[in-house]
């Protein structure tokens, strides 16, 4: 979703509010609460008449760093929710915060967070030497709209000529920058920007991937409201997410999905040819003939000579 109208102007009817900087912070031995106003705070009364947002860093994981941005507490969650392992706040987590100074640093593995808390607001997640993204100037905060709705919106940075991939079953392009992307399921066929098996999932070849842990509509916006961030907006009070770290895609998604949870191995004829009645001359006017096996078997004899593994079921 889109809020901005170019670089400068907002959409009419849209008012944001961004973290501007850290006011407070509590550093805690596995984990550190910020408190950010919207606006830089320069006195007593600068505290008057401004939300604050509360944002929480934690990680559940080696390698996988939690962060948890709330505008107002305490909404009933009616579910239904991602059983993610380690990511209840009571649980003990396993990164360690580190503290010089205005300087706080929650390590996990290779991966770190980095907050100066005497600088504009800014999360840089470091590893292997370098910032992999952050989450800067619009990086953390939240828009009402004309209808009074309240979105939570997250922004992080793309580095130049980044490539984003991911976010479920798609038929659009397979680098997913410049597209807007609304995870919401819906049966719109194999030819639009909808999708079947939409996934609040991203990664990127700089060595990272990104979890929006929300069950609703999360809506996207990759290079597309500005070239060089990956935005993600949910209409709540909150906004969770998780930035995992590899280096490589198949070390995100190992970590990824010790987070989320695994399937169970299908069966074997799961993983051999499927034939489809959907798009043949024979199918009835919704693509299919219920019941008629006949146009596959004719298939079968030929896949079995081309030791091809082939089962009607």
């Amino acid at each position: 979703m889109k809020f901005t109208d170019g670089r400068w102007l907002t959409r009419p009817g849209c008012t944001p509010r961004f973290a501007a900087e850290v006011a407070d912070a509590r550093a805690d031995a596995d984990r550190m609460t910020l408190y950010a106003p919207v606006k830089h705070i320069t006195g007593r009364g600068g505290t008057l008449n401004g939300p604050l947002l509360t944002v929480e860093c934690w990680s559940p994981a080696e390698g996988v760093i939690g962060v948890r941005a709330t505008h107002h507490a305490g909404s009933v969650r009616r579910g239904p929710e991602f059983a993610l392992s380690g990511s209840r706040r009571t649980e003990e987590g396993v990164g360690k915060v580190r503290r010089d100074g205005p300087l706080l640093e929650l390590t996990s593995g290779d991966l770190t967070l980095r907050v100066d808390c005497s600088r504009p607001w800014r999360l840089d997640f470091v590893a292997d030497g370098r910032v992999l993204t952050s989450a800067g100037e619009r990086g953390t905060g939240f828009v009402t709209d004309a209808e009074g709705r309240h979105h939570m919106v997250g922004q992080l940075a793309l580095g130049v000529g980044e490539s984003v991939y991911g976010l479920g079953e798609r038929f659009t392009p397979f680098v997913k920058n410049g597209q807007s992307v609304d995870i919401w399921q819906a049966d719109g066929g194999t030819s639009s920007d909808q999708a079947y098996k939409n996934v609040p999932f991203h990664l990127t070849d700089r060595g990272y991937g990104v979890f929006v842990n929300h069950p609703g509509r999360v809506s996207y916006e990759v290079g597309s409201e500005a070239v060089g961030q990956v935005q993600f907006s949910v209409e709540d009070q909150s906004l969770e997410y998780f930035v995992v770290h590899g280096p490589s895609p198949k070390e995100v998604l190992e970590r990824y999905t010790a987070l989320t949870g695994r399937p169970a191995l299908p069966p074997a004829w799961a993983l051999g040819l499927w034939l489809t009645t959907s798009f043949t001359e024979h199918a009835g006017p919704w693509g299919r003939r219920s019941g008629d096996r006949e146009i596959q078997r004719p298939a079968h004899p030929g896949a079995r000579r081309a030791q091809i593994p082939c089962r009607s079921k």
